[in-house]
């Protein structure tokens, strides 16, 4: 939904977890000329106070809050142009579906959602509707990942035949989806499809291509009880008040992060939800170590993993054309701080940054019969995404104008979840999988 000239369109966010809070900054910080936050919703009351003492402490009035079954009376109430879906991903379709009824746009963190009958619901309400939903995939504004995009349409190698994409995430990262709802599959789709999507929707991007065919294997390897094995594990349910957590690099201390502190800790008695799980204790259902094999509209196939307990983190994509192949390597942080093991990703402990880790980025185009060249990138950073989360929130909130189109539709969302439910089906059956027998997408 556009805005009409000297018009700011009202927007609501559902689900005041910690997601939500760069999309509350830019709304408020980076956007006031075109869009005005007007209310939250949540099942707890004390996480949406937490968000609205921060508006205040940047200078904003508080805005009005709604339990999540109220959700259909604030639309009305707070006349909602576009909602922000925040919330657990299980939960992503119901606000979703609501909101295009009562004629608001959406904008949902990725995973659109998280299983088939989910996704169908969701498809089949905004082509009855006709209103707008746009997925939060970040990634397509990473200007690395936007060069990769220009290098290949420019024909640099030619026909594409295969892909080989890895992806690490390191044991700070990693351990935290095992900390949290994250970890029981009902509530994530697993990594496949929390996770994944990202990478999953920037190879359809990059490929101009749909996923046809699906084989994958995936299992728990280092946390939950299958890892105990490896011997790092403590007895203890949770970090906060435990003895036995102290100096445990997988323990998240919510007590130091005031912000955790505010939301999860604070919260606890409202809803009784966790946010610092021992990694290694019983209840993880989702898998940590992730092989794929896929086929494509076009042909090429893609080679995938997914590795979640990593010493470092980052990523390397390998792209094999008729003329020559692509490499990008990306280090985020090439170590785990000792300072910083049991910490959130970037966060500081005790005055030491994870900056210390060091990283770095690089794009190569290797043609036949020729030296490899290196592809400069202007506009790469090291935060937000590569610079992505600000680029994207511009074009989502700002009105401002994408040359490549990157906005994904609900239909984008649905193609890159097909690749990770298939994947999910694969692990159980243990056989290939045709993306047209689970989901049909025009």
């Amino acid at each position: 939904m556009a805005a009409e000239p000297g018009k700011r369109l009202r927007y609501a966010v559902v689900g005041a977890g910690a997601r939500a809070e760069m999309f509350v900054r830019a709304l408020v910080l980076d956007h006031p000329s075109t869009a005005e936050l007007v209310a939250f919703a949540d099942v707890n009351q004390a996480r949406m106070d937490a968000h609205n003492d921060w508006l205040e402490e940047l200078g904003f009035d508080a805005v009005p809050t709604y339990r999540a079954a109220d959700f259909g009376t604030m639309l009305a109430k707070e006349r909602v142009d576009v909602v922000l879906v925040t919330s657990v991903d299980r939960t992503h379709d119901e606000y979703i579906v609501a909101a295009v009824e009562a004629g608001c746009d959406v904008i949902t963190e990725k995973p659109m959602t998280i299983d088939v009958p989910r996704c169908e619901r969701i498809l089949a309400a905004v082509a009855e509707t006709g209103r707008q939903v746009s997925v939060a995939f970040n990634y397509r504004y990473n200007p690395l990942h936007e060069r990769v995009r220009e290098v290949l349409a420019e024909g640099a190698i030619g026909e594409i035949g295969s892909v080989h994409f890895e992806w690490l995430l390191d044991v700070r990262h990693g351990a935290d989806y095992f900390r949290r709802w994250h970890r029981d599959k009902a509530n994530s789709g697993g990594l496949m499809v929390h996770k994944a999507s990202h990478h999953f929707d920037l190879v359809n991007w990059w490929l101009d291509a749909a996923p046809v065919e699906v084989y994958a294997a995936g299992r728990l390897f280092f946390y939950g009880q299958a890892g105990r094995r490896h011997g790092y594990a403590r007895d203890y349910d949770r970090a906060h008040g435990s003895p036995e957590a102290a100096g445990d690099p997988f323990a998240l201390h919510l007590a130091n992060h005031p912000k955790l502190r505010a939301l999860y800790l604070e919260a606890e008695a409202e809803d009784g939800y966790r946010r610092d799980q021992n990694v290694f204790a019983p209840g993880v259902t989702i898998e940590d170590d992730m092989a794929v094999l896929a086929r494509y509209s076009t042909g090429a196939t893609m080679t995938y993993h997914l590795t979640a307990y990593a010493p470092w983190e980052g990523y390397r994509v390998m792209i094999n054309g008729s003329r020559g192949r692509l490499e990008l390597e990306v280090v985020e942080s090439d170590f785990v701080s000792p300072y910083a093991a049991g910490e959130l990703k970037g966060a500081a402990l005790h005055g030491v940054q994870a900056a210390v880790e060091e990283g770095w980025a690089k794009l190569t185009v290797r043609p036949f019969w020729e030296q490899a060249r290196q592809v400069p990138v202007a506009g790469y950073t090291r935060t937000g995404h590569g610079g992505a989360d600000a680029r994207m929130t511009g074009v989502l909130f700002g009105g401002v104008q994408d040359p490549m189109h990157r906005a994904a539709t609900a239909r984008d969302g649905a193609l890159a979840l097909l690749t990770g439910l298939a994947a999910n089906r694969s692990f159980e059956t243990g056989q290939p999988v045709r993306v047209a027998d689970l989901l049909t997408i025009p």
